[in-house]
């Protein structure tokens, strides 16, 4: 899908991508961490440091999510509002901050966990199907809508029993998905806090966790058709 938009500093985006051929991109659990870890090591202007993968050890792995004082200080292409990860789709909600932001890192980080993966399983070729789509978001209402598209309808199809079991249990299904590493609801839940998510505006749309957890309960049950027309648009 082409995007027939243009990015600028300051504008805010739905950006996903899904595996070539509607494969999973992950053979393992394990392996999302890896995406998690590019998520906030690739989200920097510059490039990596040539002694970037020794130092991140050095400080306990990258999954500490530390960024060393060697390396100056962070400067990050995008702000990550909201993200989960699916068996074969990602899901983004980011802000630009510099120029050309999201482009270059939605490239780095899809060329990033393509070799990671390539390396790891003896592998080749390419992982995710093209480049990224993406959906400018404009007002109040999307912003809203899209926060829950992207962090509680999308885990909640992974409840067992699917998306309609999920809603009649959308209490236990909520607290399920807040559980999970791989979606940011556990930020907006008052659960966790993450060194990726910059809440910026969702944060002040969403002052507390109740009022997000009841949007989102209002949404599931009587907005469905928005959110499932939200997947639509991708074809997801």
């Amino acid at each position: 899908m082409a995007r027939n938009h243009q990015f600028a500093p300051g504008v805010y985006a739905h950006v996903c991508n899904r595996g070539v051929r509607k494969m999973p991109i992950l053979k393992e659990k394990s392996d999302f961490w890896r995406l998690l870890f590019n998520f906030f090591y690739f989200n920097h202007t510059d490039r990596m440091p040539d002694n970037w993968k020794r130092e991140l050890e050095r400080l306990g792995g990258p999954a500490q999510f530390v960024w060393p004082d060697e390396w100056g200080e962070r400067e990050p292409l995008i702000a990550i509002l909201a993200f989960s990860l699916m068996p074969n789709h990602l899901h983004l909600m980011v802000k630009e901050l510099v120029e050309g932001g999201i482009s270059k890192f939605a490239h780095r980080v899809q060329m990033g966990y393509a070799k990671f993966l390539n390396e790891k399983y003896g592998e080749s070729g390419g992982l995710f199907q093209g480049t990224f789509k993406s959906r400018l978001i404009t007002d109040d209402m999307d912003f809203r809508y899209m926060a829950v598209y992207i962090m509680v309808k999308n885990p909640f199809e992974l409840y067992p029993g699917g998306l309609k079991r999920a809603i009649e249990s959308f209490d236990d299904a909520y607290k399920q998905a807040t559980q999970s590493p791989f979606n940011s609801l556990a930020s907006y839940a008052g659960e966790r806090t993450s060194s990726i998510i910059d809440k910026d505006l969702l944060g002040e749309l969403f002052e507390t966790p109740e009022s997000f957890k009841n949007f989102a309960r209002e949404c599931m049950h009587d907005k469905l058709d928005v959110l499932q027309e939200l997947s639509r648009e991708f074809g997801f």
